[in-house]
C-alpha cells in the first residue's frame, strides 16, 4: 500500500464524540432533632429554633411543645454539613447559657 492509501484512509474515516456526564447523586439529608429536658425553658427553646433554624414564633412554639410532650422534635433537614452546624450552633449556646439542651443528628 502506497503512502496516500494509508493517509487517506485515517483522513477519511470519521468518528462520534461522546461527551460523558458525570453522573452526581443528590447529597443525603439529616435531620436534626432537639431532645428534651427538665430544665431548660420553654421560651429559650423557642428563641433557639427562631434564631438558628429560620422558624416564625408559631412553628417555633409548635416544635417546642412537641419536643415537650413527646421527648424529640424535628427542627429541620439539611445536608450533613448544615446539620452539623446547626447542632453544634445549638449546644454551643445552651452551654453559654447553662441549659443542658441536647440537638443531635440522624440520617434521614
Amino acid at each position: 500500500m502506497s503512502d496516500i492509501e494509508k493517509r487517506g484512509d485515517d483522513e477519511n474515516s470519521t468518528g462520534v464524540v461522546v461527551k460523558t456526564k458525570p453522573k452526581t447523586r443528590k447529597p443525603s439529608l439529616y435531620k436534626v432533632l432537639m431532645l428534651n429536658d427538665d430544665y431548660t425553658p420553654m421560651e429559650f427553646v423557642v428563641h433557639i429554633l427562631e434564631r438558628f433554624f429560620s422558624k416564625n414564633r408559631h412553628e417555633a412554639e409548635r416544635i417546642m411543645m412537641h419536643v415537650h410532650q413527646r421527648g424529640v422534635g424535628l427542627c429541620g433537614v439539611y445536608t450533613y454539613e448544615v446539620a452539623e452546624t446547626k447542632v453544634t450552633q445549638v449546644m454551643d449556646f445552651a452551654r453559654q447559657h447553662q441549659h443542658p439542651l441536647q440537638c443531635t443528628l440522624e440520617k434521614e
